[in-house]
C-alpha cells in the first residue's frame, strides 16, 4: 500500500539525513510551508519531493528522490501526479522543474508532459535543463 503525506516535523530528522542540499533552517521552513511531500510503501519510507516557488509564482519541483528499492516501480509518477493535482488545487495552472542533461530524468519529466524551456550551466556544471507543464 502506498501513501502520500505532506512532511511534518516528525519527518525532520529522516529529511536532513537523506537530503543535505537544504540547510537545517531551510528544512524547518519548507516542512512549515508544506513544500515536502513523503512517499511510503507499506509504511516504510521511500522517496520525497520538495519544492519552492520560482518568481514567488510557479511552483519549481527542486528534487524528487526515491531509495534505490522503490526505483522503475511507478512511483515517482504517482508522486508527481499528486503534486501537479495539489498545485492545481492551490489555483496554480502551470510548474516547473529541472534536471541536469547528463541525467535520466530528463525523459521521465518529458514522458509526463513537461516541455524544455531552456537551460543554463550553474557554477560551471553540466547543463541544467529547465522543463514547464501546463496543469
Amino acid at each position: 500500500m502506498t501513501e502520500i503525506k505532506y512532511a511534518t516535523m516528525d519527518d525532520y530528522g529522516l529529511l536532513i539525513s537523506r537530503d543535505t542540499h537544504v540547510r537545517k533552517e531551510e528544512w524547518k521552513k519548507l516542512i512549515e510551508k508544506n513544500q515536502t511531500l513523503i512517499f511510503k510503501v507499506d509504511d516504510h519510507f521511500a522517496g520525497w519531493l520538495r519544492y519552492n516557488l520560482f518568481w514567488n509564482e510557479i511552483p519549481f519541483m527542486n528534487m524528487l528522490y526515491f531509495l534505490e528499492e522503490y526505483r522503475g516501480k511507478g512511483y515517482g509518477t504517482q508522486m508527481v501526479r499528486f503534486w501537479e493535482r495539489e498545485m492545481a488545487k492551490l489555483g496554480y495552472d502551470k510548474v516547473m522543474t529541472s534536471s541536469q542533461a547528463n541525467e535520466s530524468a530528463q525523459h521521465f519529466y518529458r514522458k509526463l508532459g513537461y516541455r524544455d524551456a531552456g537551460g543554463f550551466f550553474p557554477f560551471c556544471n553540466d547543463l541544467e535543463i529547465i522543463f514547464t507543464k501546463e496543469l
